[in-house]
């Protein structure tokens, strides 16, 4: 929408300084072909459809006006419908290399570069826009925002600053100093802003909102609620003003006025999935869990049968740390709620995190009698009895699994875990080629099997591709680089692995393997001092196999 914003937006009266050196008006005799030819045969090649023939018609006019401003940056308009952001990019630099201070080509070049997610490019050339022509009134607001998003509060500050300077009557310059100075944890100053902002625009339901939420934090309860009374006087309807007063009521104790709305939206939420939607995104996703707890339990008491509610308790108990709690409301999600799935899987890791490992089974064991077609179910189920070594049950889980869905990558993935700790080496090789067939950038998957191939010390020249090619996936991973590594150990090549493992171990300083790798690397390379503390190290992070490790220890020590 944006190119097409821009196509539109070009007129010829405004070229300023650059206009072409053709006559923008057309002549109806017959003339040779000319640039003016060529750009208006372009642009109706555009309106077919014929981005390409539109492209060319237009090089072809720039290659008889070379120093025309106005021909290129439609060229790079053009090229950005082609999505070829670097053709459109070249053009722009080229002609800001000799018109420095050309507003309209440093405009595209910014909203370029913020659309590739080039941040500190695009607020670059925004921040020339507004030093050369301050009138660019949406750029102040472009730049502003793009300062939030990096969470550079001052500089995001200072622009909005200038536009209501440039612009007083701006009402979203006052409502983002607002949001500013809030997050700075200036009430007093936010509060101004934001009355500011309803004086210019009284119907701004946002600023009501930002205000309410600050006398809330300042507990200023009786002029919360009288912002969130002005909002529902507007719009009877607001499910966020209603939530938000129902909160205000029970902070000042009102608890039956705080139930009575609350219980309205429970019984609103059976038909309007708008009020779930603005549970989640204003308490929930705001981590306000407590809010969260209050409201909801509310709303279940007006729609006792809703299981959407029973989920979205379960989550806000789990986020205040009551886990048993938060299990009670996850069970009672029923099977035919679009939640079902999401709160059976997040009830059994509750019971791990428990470390109650067969009740998060015998769970899942239910859960799939009320589901038995859902694969996901088996997926945990197989990773539970995997963690208890009942490898046995772990495969027939998994399989069981798989009979549901034959071309589930995760759970031949979790096959072949199980397949290798169980010992069953070429089982677990097949599992993941498997998932390879599946997913061939599947970076987990193509290290597992490298570094099983490296481990039995077969096929290092396969495994060695293998892993290169899961460290073009995932660079920088510490665990692939280990594997690789790990490949020029079992060459011999010790003097080729040390750096990689050197590297491996800053990137995981916290993995038992990693450590020993590198004293076993430190070993061969006669470096007793350095292997001794890496074994050291490696028990300290909790080695699976702590003897074997203190072996190693025994025998480097005098």
């Amino acid at each position: 929408m944006f190119m097409m914003i821009f196509i539109a937006g070009c007129s010829l009266a405004g070229l300023g300084p650059h206009r072409p050196s053709w006559n923008p008006v057309p002549d109806t005799r017959v003339q040779p072909v000319n640039p003016f030819y060529l750009f208006s045969e372009a642009h109706l090649s555009l309106k077919k459809g014929d981005v390409d023939r539109a492209i060319d018609l237009m090089q072809q006019a720039l290659a008889l006006d070379p120093e025309s401003v106005y021909l290129k940056r439609e060229l790079a308009g053009f090229w950005l419908m082609k999505k070829n952001t670097t053709a459109a990019i070249q053009l722009l630099d080229d002609i800001l290399a000799n018109h420095p201070d050309d507003v309209d080509t440093l405009i595209l070049a910014g909203r370029i570069h913020q659309n590739i997610n080039q941040p500190k490019a695009a607020m670059d050339a925004f921040s020339r826009v507004i030093a050369l022509d301050p009138s660019q009134q949406n750029i102040y607001l472009q730049l502003g925002s793009m300062y939030m998003d990096q969470e550079q509060w001052d500089q995001a500050e200072q622009v909005y600053q200038q536009l209501v300077k440039n612009f007083p009557g701006s009402y979203a310059g006052y409502f983002f100093l607002g949001r500013i100075s809030a997050i700075k944890g200036d009430g007093k100053t936010a509060q101004a802003y934001f009355e500011k902002t309803l004086a210019l625009e009284p119907e701004l339901v946002e600023s009501r909102f930002e205000l309410g939420a600050l006398y809330e934090t300042d507990k200023k309860y009786k002029k919360a609620a009288s912002i969130y009374k002005e909002i529902l006087k507007q719009n009877p309807n607001n499910i966020q003003a209603s939530m938000a007063l129902g909160h205000v009521y029970y902070q000042q104790g009102l608890k039956k006025e705080a139930q009575k709305i609350f219980a309205s939206l429970g019984k609103m939420s059976l038909e309007d999935q708008e009020v779930v939607r603005i549970l989640v995104r204003n308490y929930l996703d705001a981590r306000d869990f407590e809010a969260s707890t209050i409201i909801i339990q509310g709303m279940i008491k007006g729609a006792p049968d809703n299981s959407d509610l029973n989920y979205l308790a379960g989550v806000a108990l789990d986020g205040m740390g009551k886990k048993n709690a938060a299990i009670d409301q996850l069970r009672q999600v029923a099977p035919d709620s679009r939640f079902f799935q999401n709160a059976a899987v997040h009830a059994a890791l509750l019971y791990q995190e428990m470390e109650q490992l067969q009740a998060a089974i015998d769970f899942l064991l239910e859960t799939i009698k009320k589901d038995p077609k859902n694969p996901e179910f088996r997926l945990y189920l197989g990773s539970f009895y995997e963690q208890m070594e009942a490898y046995d049950k772990a495969e027939k889980a998994l399989k069981d699994g798989l009979e549901l869905d034959a071309e589930n990558s995760r759970l031949y993935f979790r096959l072949g875990v199980v397949y290798d700790k169980w010992g069953k080496k070429e089982e677990s090789i097949a599992a993941m080629k498997q998932v390879i067939r599946f997913e061939p950038d599947n970076a987990n998957a193509l290290n597992y099997l490298g570094y099983t191939y490296t481990d039995m010390g077969i096929n290092l020249d396969e495994a060695e591709q293998l892993i290169r090619k899961a460290l073009e996936y995932k660079p920088g991973d510490g665990y692939i680089t280990d594997s690789l590594a790990w490949v020029y150990y079992k060459r011999g090549q010790y003097e080729k692995a040390l750096p990689l493992l050197e590297e491996a171990a800053s990137l995981v300083p916290d993995d038992p393997i990693v450590r020993e790798h590198l004293g076993d690397v430190y070993n061969k390379l006669g470096m007793t001092e350095k292997a001794l503390q890496s074994y050291r190290q490696s028990i300290e992070n909790g080695h699976t196999d702590k003897a074997a490790v203190e072996k190693k220890i025994r025998l480097l020590t005098p």
